[in-house]
């Protein structure tokens, strides 16, 4: 079973490995970058749907197919679905899993939903409950826009500071045994609040929660930078990375093997994205469609997966609250880690 290493930080006994990914995104997405790595681009936002929210839902309902599709795995062998998305009541998912006779765990964290649920079915693995589990997450440029901000036929122009909402959907199988790549230990993160009132400047609010996890784990673990062949965030993008960047070079963690997924996802110098990606899809797809093939192929063997989400929904938003913000921070690597308990 999973033990407690130190404060927030806990170790996982067993190999619990991520078998198999699965990425389902957007044709704007599949302009950006990381086109190549993902297993299917859409040719529109509708998705053949009579609404965004139906794309989203079919989108990830696709994503979930196509995952036990690769890994081989059928209803009956797979424990649990645990996955969100950014609308109300999680309702994309929800919709989504209700052709599956799978049992489901509707969870939300934001943009951090999918390191929440990487940590809730190794958990749930290691313990010897669960013996696969289905991770998920999912969002949607056109229902996120129109739930949190305005309606797209107004054509509102946001700030620099604003970032691109990514239409895409994620899904990974997590399972006992295996040969990797495995999740060798995580830290839970907590809410962090230092005022930010801004809802089209999320990166900055944030910035101070990963880099208070990261600080955390690199403490409990006895690690650093250095440590990991990638640091990987999501989704700071632009603005938030280089706070993340700043703050953790002030606490004595300097390097340059950090980056993030709202940052690799789109080429702002040809796409239009102001500050770059987010959204609960963003790592889920960076992840899985991307940096996962890298870590099958050895070209990286040690990450820290650090999701953040701004918990803030449109009532707080139009109520002048401020932002209260959390980052869940996951150890991916191919060879086990081991830790003195």
């Amino acid at each position: 079973m999973a033990k407690r290493l130190k404060g927030r930080t806990y170790i996982l006994e067993g190999d619990v490995s991520i078998e198999q990914t699965a990425s389902v995104v957007g044709p704007f997405e599949g302009e950006g970058p990381l086109g190549k790595y993902f297993d299917v681009v859409n040719e529109d936002d509708l998705m053949d749907e009579k609404s965004y929210e139906s794309a989203e839902s079919g989108m990830l309902k696709n994503s979930i197919e196509l995952l036990m599709k690769k890994a081989s795995v059928n209803e009956e062998e797979t424990d649990v679905i645990i996955g969100g998305d950014l609308l109300n009541q999680i309702t994309a998912t929800t919709f989504a899993v209700r052709d599956f006779a799978i049992p489901y765990w509707g969870i939300y964290n934001a943009c951090a939903t999918y390191t929440l649920g990487l940590q809730i079915a190794s958990l749930g693995i290691d313990s010897g409950a669960f013996k696969k589990a289905i991770v998920t997450a999912s969002s949607h440029f056109s229902t996120s826009e129109r739930q949190y901000r305005s309606p797209l036929e107004l054509g509102t122009q946001n700030p620099a500071t604003s970032q691109r909402t990514v239409t895409g959907a994620g899904s990974c199988l997590v399972a006992s045994g295996g040969g990797g790549p495995y999740i060798n230990d995580f830290t839970i993160g907590s809410v962090t609040d230092l005022g930010q009132c801004d809802p089209y400047n999320m990166g900055s609010a944030m910035a101070p929660a990963a880099v208070k996890t990261l600080i955390e784990h690199f403490a409990n673990t006895k690690t650093d930078l250095k440590d990991y062949d990638l640091v990987l965030t999501g989704d700071l993008a632009n603005e938030g990375l280089n706070i993340a960047k700043e703050l953790l070079e002030e606490y004595g963690y300097p390097g340059e093997n950090i980056t993030d997924c709202g940052k690799l996802i789109y080429d702002d110098s040809v796409q239009y994205v102001n500050n770059g990606g987010s959204g609960a899809g963003c790592c889920a797809n960076v992840f899985n469609g991307f940096i996962y093939k890298l870590m099958k192929e050895k070209r990286i063997n040690t990450l820290l997966f650090v999701a953040t989400g701004a918990l803030l929904s449109t009532t707080s938003s139009q109520q002048s609250n401020s932002i209260p913000c959390i980052a869940h921070a996951v150890t991916i690597t191919n060879e086990r880690r081991k830790y003195n308990v």
